[in-house]
């Protein structure tokens, strides 16, 4: 599904956001890391660096202790002070006990040497020598004379060189002990498992010993600052030294308090390398961990806060005009949008109000709405709940139109109209409105009164009509008012007892006012309610076609429903004279004077006195109807003939459109039905068959003489599935278009 702009402006920001936050958190980690490796490979090698100094100082300390405790004996003394030749053999094996005891309580694979400067003799390794003077004179002008110190250590090809001059508490040096400890020995006593390399520098900075995996690490000068750069109150830590092309070396050391010696090891960054790959690995499976889990929750939260909005983009209508940034936006720009057609519409509404409430009014009268439908449409009018309520139909029709033209009738009910709206509060009615020709209608509505308030209002309310249009348009009107009903829903059945009402004014004069319910022991009511208009409109269909068996056919089933619902000779005697009144209007608008003669009375008597219903019938046949059918045969011929030609012209110029005889209904102002009669009357066929006929022969001249396909064919003749076309070619045709095609390019 597509993402809107939205989604990514939310999407976006939280995983760069995440992500960020992700990468400066793995940073973060990683340096910490980096920092807490170095602090611990630095502590390990501080460890090492320290334990290997005590290890060397206990040995070294060892050995001084040896010699210092030895020169205070007697025997030293007596020793030191003899000449030993090698007859001396006690005093040769004292020495020699004496030496190989410190050997054993010194460092392994060392030489251990007492030098007598007073009688010149020397013990080494078992060995007795005697020292010449100028031998002698060396070794007190290297070891004693120059030396502010008994005890101190040189470096020598071979390795360290520790000279203790003896006794020790004695400013008279009478021998020298010498423990030449090897370079093998020292390797093997002071070796890093991990191969590391270590110095061991005097307090001078003068190296005294190395690991000899030191070259090239660190130069003479180096070295040589590391004193003054760890200071005199440091005794261990770390410092950095700057190399060549600006690298830096980091040096763990560890000073002696005994012998101010430094020892010294670096930080080997492969080690540190090494201890951070694991790390390093596992901080970037984690990234990737975190940023796939921010990616999720980043596509989640946005698709969770932009579905609401997704949800209302697909619920407003998409419109070309209304362009924005985002959705947020678009929806703006829809809701005003809605809101500004939304106003036009109520302004529209609102200025088609009277219109919607007439056709209510109109459609209640023809009883062409439903109960729900009816509670809808009132509230969107404005009414308030009309329940409790009672209602009259009231209808007003012209006595006469004075001196005026038929024509103005209209006009004259429009105004009618008008003071009905303007002398009948609105609370009390609905819209009035012109019912047809020649009738005003208004329903009134009451409330809260009985029903000799009602009549009273009711009787108020017709004489100011009466009096207002007697006063301003100088005429007479009548008005008939039904029983009161309880819901609109009745209103039909009201305005018929308003037209029965009215009927009676022929007895009663001009400017009547006629309640039903006055007339109601005279007529019945409910019956004449029940005028069978859709059957008389049927035979009056007949009569203009001048077709006398569809009138025949017609008649009888209108005559059959006069008995139905007489209960009564006065019913169907009402009904009678309604069916000759309305024949006689049929006849005046057909241009016909059967009817119109000065004997219509004399009919209406006949008519009203026979009592059997097949003489009624009879009279109706032979006096009237079929007269009437054969005048309207002998002046419509002509007619027909022209109207189903220009019906058919119609059928030949525009085959290739909409067609229907509604659509030529509309135009030619004729009713459909009436045309579809006339036209099979002329033609012998249906409209839909001859229509039919014309584009299936024009489908063959097409598949014969174009290159059009079978479906361009069908939409051209207006069949929107070409099935159907098939199957209307090949029920006329006998075979398909496509067969038809093959068939006629083969001749």
């Amino acid at each position: 599904m597509k993402k809107g702009i939205m989604f990514y402006k939310i999407f976006i920001p939280i995983l760069v956001l995440g992500i960020g936050l992700s990468i400066s958190f793995g940073i973060y980690i990683y340096f910490n890391t980096v920092q807490s490796v170095i602090d611990s490979v630095a502590n390990s090698k501080q460890s090492y660096i320290t334990q290997m100094r005590n290890n060397l100082e206990q040995k070294i300390r060892t050995i001084e202790y040896a010699f210092n405790t030895y020169s205070t004996t007697s025997s030293f003394s007596e020793v030191v002070n003899h000449p030993i030749t090698e007859k001396d053999f006690i005093a040769y094996r004292d020495v020699n006990t004496q030496l190989n005891y410190i050997a054993t309580m010194g460092m392994e694979g060392a030489e251990y040497s007492l030098i007598s400067i007073n009688q010149s003799w020397q013990i080494s390794n078992g060995t007795l020598s005697h020292l010449t003077s100028e031998e002698r004179q060396k070794l007190y002008d290297e070891y004693i004379a120059d030396q502010d110190q008994g005890l101190f250590w040189v470096k020598t090809d071979s390795g360290l060189r520790f000279v203790n001059t003896l006794p020790v508490f004695s400013k008279q040096k009478q021998a020298i002990a010498l423990s030449d400890i090897s370079l093998e020995t020292l390797n093997r006593s002071l070796s890093a498992e991990d191969n590391a390399p270590v110095f061991i520098l005097n307090k001078q900075g003068s190296v005294m010993y190395n690991t000899g995996k030191t070259s090239g690490l660190l130069s003479t000068n180096q070295l040589a600052q590391i004193p003054s750069m760890i200071g005199q109150d440091q005794s261990a830590g770390m410092l950095t030294l700057d190399r060549d092309k600006g690298s830096e070396l980091q040096l763990i050391y560890a000073k002696s308090p005994y012998n101010n010696w430094i020892y010294v090891t670096t930080l080997d960054q492969k080690e540190i390398a090494s201890a951070l790959q694991t790390t390093k690995y596992g901080l970037i499976l984690i990234e990737l961990v975190l940023i796939l889990l921010i990616i999720v929750v980043a596509y989640g939260i946005s698709v969770y806060f932009t579905k609401p909005i997704q949800q209302i983009t697909r619920s407003l209508p998409r419109d070309a005009q209304l362009t924005a940034k985002n959705e947020i936006e678009w929806i703006l720009s829809s809701i005003d949008h809605i809101l500004t057609e939304k106003q036009s519409l109520e302004s529209l509404i609102e200025a088609e109000q009277p219109q919607l409430e007439t056709q209510l009014v109109l459609n209640l009268f023809r009883n062409r709405v439903s109960a729900d439908e009816l509670e809808h449409q009132l509230n969107r009018l404005g009414h308030s709940s009309l329940e409790d309520q009672q209602y009259v139909t009231m209808l007003a029709q012209l006595d006469n139109v004075g001196k005026r033209d038929a024509a103005d009738k209209d006009v004259l009910l429009l105004a009618i109209n008008k003071i009905a709206e303007e002398l009948i509060p609105p609370q009390q009615r609905l819209l009035p409105i012109i019912l047809n020709d020649d009738t005003q209608a208004t329903i009134l509505i009451f409330s809260g009164v009985n029903e000799q308030e009602m009549r009273k209002q009711m009787l108020a309310y017709a004489k100011a009509m009466i009096r207002t249009v007697r006063e301003y348009l100088k005429l007479s009107i009548s008005i008939g008012i039904s029983q009161s009903y309880s819901t609109l829903l009745r209103s039909k059945e009201a305005c018929e007892m308003s037209k029965q009402a009215l009927h009676q004014r022929l007895n009663l004069g001009k400017e009547s006012i006629i309640f039903y319910e006055d007339i109601s022991n005279v007529i019945s009511g409910p019956v004449l309610l029940h005028y069978p208009t859709e059957l008389e409109s049927r035979l009056f269909d007949a009569i203009r076609l001048g077709d006398e068996e569809q009138v025949s056919r017609t008649l009888y089933p209108l005559m059959a429903e006069f008995m139905k619902k007489s209960r009564n000779s006065m019913d169907l005697e009402v009904m009678l004279v309604r069916l000759v009144n309305n024949l006689i209007q049929l006849e005046q608008l057909l241009g016909l004077e059967v009817l119109l003669t000065h004997d219509n009375r004399a009919l209406y008597h006949r008519l009203l006195s026979i009592r059997n219903p097949e003489e009624i019938e009879r009279i109706l046949i032979e006096q009237v109807i079929f007269p009437m059918v054969r005048s309207m045969k002998n002046k419509t011929n002509e007619q027909f003939r022209c109207l189903s030609e220009t019906i058919a012209e119609i059928v030949r110029s525009e085959y290739d459109q909409e067609l229907s005889l509604e659509i030529i209904g509309d135009r030619l102002h004729y009713n459909p039905n009436y045309l579809s009669s006339i036209f099979k009357k002329e033609y012998g066929i249906t409209f839909s068959d001859y229509l039919m006929s014309y584009r299936l022969e024009m489908a063959k001249r097409w598949l014969t003489e174009t290159d059009q396909t079978i479906k361009e064919i069908a939409e051209r003749l207006q069949y929107h599935n070409p099935q159907n076309f098939i199957r209307s070619f090949r029920k006329k045709e006998q075979v398909t278009p496509g067969t038809y095609r093959k068939m006629r390019q083969s001749i």
